[in-house]
This record gives structure tokens, C-alpha cells and sequence, in this order.
């Protein structure tokens, strides 16, 4: 028996008809070698190109931008000068704000009357009022009272500006009402009735400010920028608390609490009103009189700079026109509503308060004390003397008497060389040194 060949079973039969179309589609060696070779040809060049590919693309794509942005500067001239020509011209508010502020009450200038707006130049030294030939659309808006700060304290954007707008909270009105869009004619404008709907407790510097802004000019008019104006930046308080504010000035029938550094139903409200010190006029009445003796009722919790703030703001009270008078045997004192001695007549005599003597002075000033202690008995007269106020205590109230009208009393016209004076301790003592005055009534 033949021994038996083993073969592959892979191995290709040369008999099959597709035998030689197989051996013809294996790649050679030589085939191979010639591909690699080309790879890594395409590799090394792509290698090499694409540093210089990337880099013609982005020159190109930055020329392009370049042109574009060319063109659209070239089609807005009206952008162009005010990108790059900023203007020296501002708006300005006239005059400070009255505080305290209080929602619901009408914003007005430090003397009570309506703010303005004005147009000034700033490119010289300081600002000059100018105008423009055509009017100005201006808004009123409010700001962060916070803004400007740092760089911006002066000079800042109008993007800046927006950018600190404060609107109302969420589900509330309009955080200021009123007449918010004005037109500027002639380089001013006066603000109207505006008012604020919410306090400013709610933002984190707990301040506002008023802001005005050019929104559009006349005609479309191409101008440079206006710079925005803004106020100085205050508190707004709910109106509530307007029950409690301050006068300025106050008034002599103002409960004394009105005055600064006394609360109501404070501490020394109370110490005040338990010694019967009610109204401005009692503060002052005492002060005038004995203003040792009020700073001991006020006690050692109000410090000496507190109270030259207190007095300060009292003696700003308006005195008006009325005066008192006090009658006694041989003597009438005319005193002003405060008790200040604005004439003492004494035995038909008129005593000039300019030069009166050290002597002189105390006897008066026992009258006064009297006065003062009776003072519910004390006639009104209206009218106004030209003398002017002589004070047994404090500091003198400035032009309070400034018309001259003599209030005509019947008098006694005789008057002796020898008159008994009283000093403060009201012992008697002889005066015969007096000198004659015939200016009597």
C-alpha cells in the first residue's frame, strides 16, 4: 500500500481554475516597499505644509475683519465721533437736595424751590453755562448711591452710567414717579414733581442718587457725548417716619423734639417736658435765662459737642415780629418772645443796652428772671423797637429786630440823680454817678 502524502488544508489546489488569477493579485515585494516609501513622503509634507497653511489663514482672516470693521465705521460717522471724540459738554443739577428725603413727598432743592437742570462746557476752566441750537430729550433716572467711585469719580461712560440705573423691586411701582422726561431749551430745564414710591433701605449702600441723561437731541442732531449729571447721594426714608423729622428752621411753637439730638419720648424729651419745657420758645426762654441750669436738666448724657448742635439749630428759630412786656412800679422791660431785653425803661429812663455797666446788667437781669417766672402774666405788644436784643445768657440772635418802631408807653418823666440799683444778690447799694440821658418816652 502506497503511504499517504498529507497536505494543508489551506494550501491552494493548482488545479482549480482560480489558481493562477490568485497568485497573480499577491502584491510584491518590491510593490510594498514602493507604498511605504510614498506614505511616508505624503507624511514629511504635510508636516512641513501645515505650519504655513495655518499661518496664510490667519492673516487672511484678520484682513478681512480689519476691512470689515473699516466699512462700518466709514457707514456710521455719527459712532465714529462720538467713540472717538468725546465732548466737553455736561449736565448738571443747579443746587443740592433738601433732606431728609421721605417717600411720597415732592424732591426739591436745598431752598425749597424746584431743581434745574443745566448744559455747561467744561473745556476751559471750570463750567460755563452754554446751550445748543436745538432742544435735548433728557431722562431722569435713579442710581446706586454708591456710583461713581474710583477711576469713574469724574469721568465715566455712558455704559457705566446705565450699567448703575436702580429699578423698583420685583411686584412694586415705578421706584420714582412724575415728570421723569424733560426737554432742555436754551441749556436749562426745571425739574417738576417727582417723588420716590420705596426707600432705599433695601440696597446694599442703603443711598440713592438722581441721575439725568441725554436720550435724544433735536432733529436727530449729531453731537458728541453728554456726560450725565448726578445729585449727591441721600437716604430715602418711608413717610411714616416724616412724623418725626426735624424742622429746618424750626418754629417756636415746635414741640422741643423737633429740635436735633432730641428724640421724641427720648431720654431727654422726657427730662424736658418734666421740668415743663414743651415748645422751642421754652427751650430757648431758659437758655437765655439760665443755661446752667438747663444743661443740668438735660443731664451729662448730653455731651458739650451735643449740645452746641442742640442750641445751634434752636437759635435758627424764627423770632417773628411779637414782644412782651413786663411792668413793675418804677420800671417796664420790653423782651423778645426768647426773653432777651430789647428795652429797659426805669424811672422814666431809658437804659441803652449797648453800655450799660456790670451793675446795671444784674439789676436788669433780676427784672428778667421775674419776668420770665411770670411770663404768663406778660402783655403782647406787636411792633418792633430799634434796639437790639441785650441776653443775660447765651449768644446774640442776629438781625432779629431790624425795623425801627417805638412802642409808645406812659411814663413817668422824672427820674433822680440817686437811684437804687439792686445787684444779684438784690442788696441795695447807692449809685450817684449817674449820668443824665434825656432820650426818654
Amino acid at each position: 500500500m502506497a503511504a499517504k502524502r498529507f497536505f494543508d488544508d489551506s494550501d491552494p489546489d493548482p488545479n482549480q481554475p482560480n489558481y493562477k488569477r490568485m497568485r497573480s493579485t499577491r502584491p510584491s515585494f518590491a510593490s510594498v516597499i514602493k507604498e511605504v516609501v510614498m506614505v511616508k513622503f505624503l507624511d514629511d509634507v504635510s508636516s512641513a505644509l501645515e505650519p504655513m497653511l495655518r499661518r496664510v489663514v490667519h492673516e487672511e482672516v484678520e484682513s478681512g475683519l480689519r476691512r470689515y470693521s473699516c466699512r462700518s465705521i466709514t457707514r456710521s460717522p455719527s459712532l465714529r465721533i462720538k467713540a472717538l471724540e468725546p465732548s466737553n459738554l455736561r449736565l448738571v443739577f443747579n443746587k443740592k437736595l433738601s433732606p431728609p428725603i421721605f417717600t411720597g413727598s415732592k424732591i426739591v432743592a436745598a431752598d425749597g424751590q424746584n431743581l434745574q437742570i443745566l448744559l455747561v462746557d467744561t473745556s476751559g476752566e471750570g463750567m460755563v453755562p452754554t446751550t445748543l441750537p436745538y432742544p435735548i430729550k433728557v431722562e431722569i433716572v435713579v442710581l446706586d448711591g454708591d456710583f461713581p467711585s474710583g477711576q469713574t469719580e469724574t469721568n465715566w461712560s455712558h455704559e457705566e452710567f446705565d450699567k448703575n440705573i436702580v429699578k423698583e423691586r420685583t411686584g412694586r411701582r415705578p421706584l420714582l414717579t412724575g415728570e421723569l422726561n424733560l426737554t432742555m431749551r436754551d441749556g436749562v430745564v426745571s425739574v417738576g414733581e417727582i417723588e420716590f414710591t420705596d426707600n432705599s433701605s433695601w440696597i446694599r449702600c442703603r443711598r440713592f442718587r438722581i441721575g439725568a441723561k441725554v436720550v435724544q437731541t433735536g432733529n436727530n442732531q449729531t453731537t458728541g457725548r453728554i456726560t450725565e449729571a448726578i445729585t449727591e447721594s441721600f437716604m430715602v426714608k418711608d413717610h411714616r417716619g416724616e412724623l418725626y423729622k426735624k424742622h429746618y428752621p424750626p418754629a417756636l411753637g415746635d414741640e422741643v423734639w423737633r429740635l436735633e439730638k432730641i428724640g421724641k419720648d427720648g431720654t431727654f424729651h422726657k427730662k424736658l417736658s418734666s421740668n415743663g419745657i414743651n415748645t422751642v420758645q421754652d427751650f430757648l426762654k431758659l437758655a437765655t435765662i439760665d443755661t446752667p441750669r438747663l444743661r443740668t436738666i438735660l443731664g451729662s448724657g448730653m455731651s458739650d459737642r451735643m449740645w452746641e448742635v442742640t442750641y445751634k439749630h434752636a437759635k435758627t428759630c424764627e423770632m417773628g415780629s411779637k414782644l412782651y412786656m413786663a411792668r413793675g412800679p418804677n420800671y417796664i422791660l420790653i423782651l423778645s418772645p426768647i426773653c432777651q431785653v430789647v428795652r429797659a425803661i426805669i424811672d422814666g429812663q431809658i437804659y441803652p443796652t449797648r453800655d450799660l455797666t456790670g451793675i446795671q446788667k444784674a439789676y436788669i437781669q433780676n427784672l428778667v428772671k421775674e419776668a420770665y417766672a411770670n411770663w404768663t402774666s406778660l402783655e403782647e405788644v406787636d411792633g418792633l423797637v430799634d434796639e437790639p436784643a441785650l441776653l443775660t445768657q447765651g449768644e446774640p440772635m442776629v438781625n432779629q429786630y431790624p425795623n425801627v418802631h417805638h412802642q409808645q408807653q406812659p411814663m413817668i418823666r422824672s427820674y433822680q440823680r440817686n437811684t437804687l440799683l439792686t445787684d444779684a444778690s438784690e442788696q441795695l447799694v447807692e449809685y450817684n454817678d449817674w449820668i443824665d440821658n434825656p432820650n426818654y418816652i
